[in-house]
């Protein structure tokens, strides 16, 4: 394959899909991708775009990287795995408001995820519902944060944690002076 020439990916999405004994209902199913799509993808009659290509992988819990690269790399597992802070992904609002960095591996989404949230004074972050069934685990690292469900409210100090459904809207707000931040754990049922 020359080096412009972009990867086939088609057998790998198969081959994986079958791998995992999945049928193109079931594949279809946890990645958001429709059938006739996923067919098309796998008989490689149709280029899908990055929103096709992220869902597919989430869903077979497979690396974005390795599979563009023309394979899934089955390596054995380093002992110790380090992410250097550069490669940690983070998520930030538009207005600088609040920070959330990705800590858990990208194979874990939408099953059990963790970040690091750093929300500035006076402001909040809100999150509309998420899956039936979700929780968040909030501990607070520095005192003056409040989280707020549409069941109720709870203000936290340095140490606490907060358990509390995730399924309906949602917020953490800073009411303290200085920067807050808190370690953030979502568990999806």
């Amino acid at each position: 394959m020359a080096s412009t020439d972009a990867p086939d990916i088609g057998p790998i999405i198969q081959r994986e899909r079958k791998a995992r004994h999945l049928t193109l209902e079931r594949l279809a199913a946890l990645s958001g991708v429709s059938r006739s799509m996923l067919s098309q993808i796998e008989r490689g009659e149709s280029n899908p775009t990055f929103a096709v290509l992220w869902g597919l992988t989430q869903a077979l819990k497979i690396d974005l990287a390795d599979l563009i690269a023309g394979g899934v790399a089955h390596r054995r597992a380093a002992p110790v795995d380090v992410v250097t802070v550069p490669l940690t992904p983070e998520i930030n609002s538009p207005e600088g408001h609040w920070r959330l960095r990705i800590l858990s591996p990208t194979a874990m989404a939408g099953r059990v995820e963790w970040y690091e949230v750093e929300i500035a004074p006076g402001s909040r972050l809100h999150s509309a519902p998420h899956a039936a069934g979700t929780y968040e685990h909030l501990t607070a690292q520095t005192d003056g944060l409040r989280v707020k469900t549409a069941l109720g409210e709870q203000l936290l100090g340095a140490g606490e944690t907060a358990r509390y459904r995730a399924d309906v809207e949602h917020e953490i707000a800073n009411d303290g002076q200085l920067p807050a931040r808190a370690l953030m754990v979502v568990v999806y049922e």
